[in-house]
């Protein structure tokens, strides 16, 4: 990492609102994040990742801390993404956390909180996305802004992701089988659970990969099954799946396939394990309750058509 990075301020002195406090491994990513920050009319600061520690001792309080990283900075990354992950928790500071899909493992092992917005290969517009997001998740937690994002900029990006986690909320909310929730928790299902074949899911997820050879791909963007059928695959195959070989299989952005992957987790969908050979690396692999499910509704279909 870095340790060059100059510190830079906007409005440092006569703002009357906290700063979004920007901490990037070299000065080309600060001003990513920067640019952003400052098309949404919010102060801002930025340090280097080596200062950010020292500077959350002192910090009293900001609109976001934003980790803007290019490359993987080994334990002490590590140590950074333990204390953000932290302080998402304890509801100090809402996080956002943008770096190249390369680094989307070692992030992911460490960043276990729902809250940290995490965008991967992003756009600007999918960190103008993350901010909002972050900044206005305490008031709306998933049930609309309190805000006007319309004069915000990529508003029609904001209204988007709005309507998208609206979506998620309401197929979790149908699909919801947590085993933490025993009150909405259905009873099991009586009978043995019917064998799947490997090779009937397989030759399902090659047929949806088939499509994009004649429409374009977004029209049947569907991450929640897509990801339901890998984890089964790799169920039955005895293959344990990192995330990002799952946010692959989800054949989407990365960064709307962690969200559904965070959401279906928090429902009680996914599980998350640690590696027990690589602690920067976590598999995903289907509760007991969803696994249950998918080989129930396989047979209950036979051999008919899944796609």
């Amino acid at each position: 990492m870095d340790a060059s990075v100059s510190f830079v301020a906007s409005g440092l002195d006569s703002y009357g609102e906290p700063p979004v406090l920007i901490a990037a491994s070299s000065e080309a990513a600060a001003s990513r994040a920067s640019e952003v920050a400052d098309g949404a009319n919010l102060p801002f600061v930025s340090v280097s990742l080596e200062e950010l520690l020292p500077r959350l001792q002192r910090q009293a309080s900001a609109q976001a801390i934003w980790l803007e990283i290019e490359s993987d900075g080994g334990a002490e990354l590590d140590r950074i993404l333990e204390r953000i992950d932290a302080e998402a928790a304890s509801d100090r500071f809402p996080a956002i956390i943008a770096a190249p899909f390369s680094l989307i493992d070692p992030i992911s092992a460490r960043i276990r909180h729902p809250d940290v917005e995490l965008v991967f290969d992003g756009t600007p517009a999918d960190r103008a996305a993350a901010l909002a997001i972050a900044r206005w998740r305490k008031s709306y937690r998933y049930s609309g802004v309190n805000e006007d994002i319309t004069q915000e900029p990529s508003a029609a990006r904001l209204r988007q992701l709005s309507d998208e986690v609206s979506r998620i909320a309401a197929t979790l909310a149908r699909l919801a089988v947590g085993p933490d929730a025993p009150d909405e928790t259905p009873e099991p299902s009586v009978g043995s659970v019917p064998d799947v074949s490997l090779e009937a899911i397989r030759q399902v997820i090659r047929a949806r990969r088939l499509r994009a050879r004649f429409f374009q791909e977004e029209l049947f963007a569907d991450p929640a099954w897509d990801m339901l059928l890998d984890l089964l695959q790799a169920e039955i195959a005895q293959h344990r799946v990192p995330v990002s070989s799952l946010c692959i299989a989800a054949a989407v952005p990365a960064t709307t396939a962690l969200r559904w992957l965070k959401t279906m987790t928090g429902a009680g969908l996914f599980r998350r394990r640690a590696d027990p050979h690589d602690g920067r690396r976590v598999f995903v692999e289907l509760s007991p309750n969803a696994s249950d499910a998918m080989h129930r509704y396989f047979g209950e279909v036979g051999k008919a058509v899944v796609i």
